[in-house]
């Protein structure tokens, strides 16, 4: 079962927070092997998907927002767009857009940052906005690295974290076809010039360092084959560790006929009966779930009816 476990480093200014989506992980990328829409991601994509999954969950728990955290990453190559959302209560989704081919050894640079401009995009977007609200959103570029070596995902959100969050992060992000997985360690915010028992920040900057190079000692195979106790034992032997109750991130799509049909709307009556025409019905398949929403010429005709001309729903209603 997918878990994410919280803890802090007792009377230290360090918080970190462990995820291991198994049972999440592998229904998406069951979902869309099982569409015939769709063919299965490349590896190197289906990699940076997992630990897409796996950082947004941290972010989202760590956080703690009412409304989905989206975080989007796009820019040159063949992949155009990838996207992975949580919601409050850990629900996740996944997809990504590919157009051309993807080497089997490719890396972040090569999938989405070909020319240096690729962009990762944080959106926290509230469940109930108030009157002129708007979601809150920050860019960092995907060129962010610790030395030598091409950035990878790890990097880069550190780097927004840092910029966003003036909060200094280490995590270690890790998938494959079985298990998506990351560790996020974090310097608490200080309260003014002094943060936990009047611990200057230079002492809070030293507990962190030490911490975080434990954290950086974690290999990726480490971290998708132990399970989550031998990781904290090993790691943080020395530390006194306050731990919380579990939480069960899952699969969860929020795709929904009703949207489906405000989005054939939006597209007119007029390219609505064009799609009818050449095809026989409008057939929408969500990206993230593989669900198929299909309308018929009377399906169609209703969504563009005056509210109180519709019938009741036909019987090829979902």
């Amino acid at each position: 079962m997918s878990e994410l476990h919280k803890f802090l480093f007792d009377g230290l200014p360090v918080r970190g927070m462990i995820v291991r989506l198994t049972d999440a992980w592998q229904e998406i990328l069951t979902r869309r092997r099982a569409d015939d829409a769709q063919s299965p991601w490349p590896w190197p994509v289906t990699q940076m998907l997992g630990e897409m999954a796996a950082a947004s969950a941290l972010m989202q728990a760590n956080i703690k927002f009412n409304g989905a955290l989206i975080m989007q990453i796009f820019g040159e190559g063949p992949v155009k767009v990838a996207v992975a959302e949580v919601q409050h209560d850990l629900s996740l989704r996944v997809t990504a857009k590919v157009v051309g081919e993807v080497e089997a050894d490719a890396h972040l640079q090569d999938l989405v940052n070909v020319n240096g401009r690729g962009r990762c995009a944080i959106t926290l977007d509230p469940k109930d906005r108030l009157p002129g609200q708007q979601a809150y959103q920050g860019v960092v570029p995907l060129n962010a690295t610790h030395g030598e070596g091409q950035p990878n995902l790890a990097d880069v959100l550190e780097h927004y974290m840092r910029q966003s969050e003036q909060l200094d992060t280490r995590l270690v992000l890790a998938a494959d076809n079985n298990v998506a997985a990351g560790l996020l360690i974090q310097r608490l915010p200080a309260e003014g010039e002094s943060n936990i028992r009047g611990m200057e920040l230079s002492e809070q900057m030293e507990h962190f360092n030490r911490i975080a190079t434990l954290t950086a000692s974690l290999t990726g195979d480490e971290l998708l084959q132990l399970d989550v106790e031998t990781i904290l034992r090993r790691l943080f032997w020395q530390e006194k560790m306050l731990r919380f109750d579990p939480q069960t991130p899952r699969f969860a799509c929020t795709c929904s006929r009703e949207r489906v049909t405000g989005m054939i709307r939006g597209l007119g009556r007029e390219e609505a009966e064009s799609i009818l025409e050449e095809r026989g019905e409008i057939d929408v398949s969500c990206d993230f779930c593989g669900q198929h929403y299909r309308f018929d010429a009377v399906d169609a005709a209703q969504i563009f009816m005056a509210p109180g001309d519709q019938p009741p729903a036909s019987s090829t209603m979902q």
